[in-house]
């Protein structure tokens, strides 16, 4: 195995909450702090991993006002941290914080939890994307629940062309189904839309190499869901797929910089 630096699209940092209790024994294991994040990237070559506060979205409903400033101060004072910006499309405040957080330097983008807020991506899709559009965000997105599903976001990223989603959780759905991420992208009209591998059904049997068959390498980018997931974990299995090498590269790294550098008035120094 070849070890190759990454990019991971899709980090948290903070408290696993699931509404259960902070103290159940979930919540330990899939917690950690910036500096754990930070370390288990460094110790698996990942170069860059873009974050949330887990705060923003747990347990259900989350804070996404302080969140957002803790992954602010995540990304100011931790080398090789950038930021996503949660926004909850019916927190009017959630879009003024969002607005002036794309501003900053270190910010990548836009978060959306539909399934954590509790809310319907169908519902509240026009509003959301209408704002990405103004501010020329990209948008990452659990998907894979209800409310949330990838094909949810399929008709907004279609009357939305300039508007760039990523459907996080390869593989994820909650009756079970694997291929709906991969199945929304071939419907998207306008090459605007991506899959990360951030889900633990990525390291099932074929379903990298299924997905680069399916929809191109161009269209998957590396996620761990770290703290969650083991960072050197999913990466592993990217490295060992049973595709050539320049493929596990794009999928590692060169998708990912090509979307970081397509970023208006960003300069990340990658």
């Amino acid at each position: 195995m070849t070890n190759m630096t990454a990019i991971d699209v899709h980090g948290h940092f903070g408290s696993y909450e699931d509404g259960r209790g902070k103290d159940s024994h979930s919540g330990f294991l899939f917690s950690g702090d910036i500096g754990v994040v930070q370390r288990r990237a460094q110790a698996a070559d990942i170069r860059l991993t873009i974050v949330s506060a887990l705060r923003a979205f747990m347990p259900y409903g989350g804070d996404p006002l302080r969140g957002n400033d803790d992954a602010r101060n995540a990304a100011e004072k931790t080398e090789g941290i950038l930021f996503w910006a949660v926004l909850d499309p019916r927190r009017k405040e959630t879009y003024n914080q969002v607005e002036a957080l794309m501003r900053h330097e270190r910010c990548c983008g836009i978060k959306l939890h539909p399934h954590r807020q509790d809310y319907e991506i169908r519902t509240y899709g026009d509003a959301v994307y209408d704002f990405a559009s103004a501010q020329e965000a990209l948008i990452l997105t659990h998907s894979g629940d209800p409310g949330s599903f990838p094909e949810d976001f399929i008709p907004f990223a279609n009357r939305y062309p300039k508007t760039r989603t990523i459907l996080a959780h390869l593989g994820n759905s909650s009756d079970g189904v694997a291929t709906r991420q991969v199945h929304a992208i071939r419907q998207s009209e306008a090459n605007n839309v991506w899959v990360d591998t951030s889900s633990a059904r990525s390291i099932f049997s074929r379903i990298i190499e299924w997905a680069v068959a399916e929809i191109g390498v161009d269209r998957l980018l590396f996620g761990t869901d770290t703290p969650l997931y083991s960072a050197a974990t999913q990466k592993a299995r990217i490295e060992t797929a049973e595709i050539s090498s320049v493929e596990r590269q794009a999928i590692l790294y060169d998708n990912a910089l090509d979307l970081l550098r397509s970023l208006p008035k960003k300069n990340f120094l990658i």
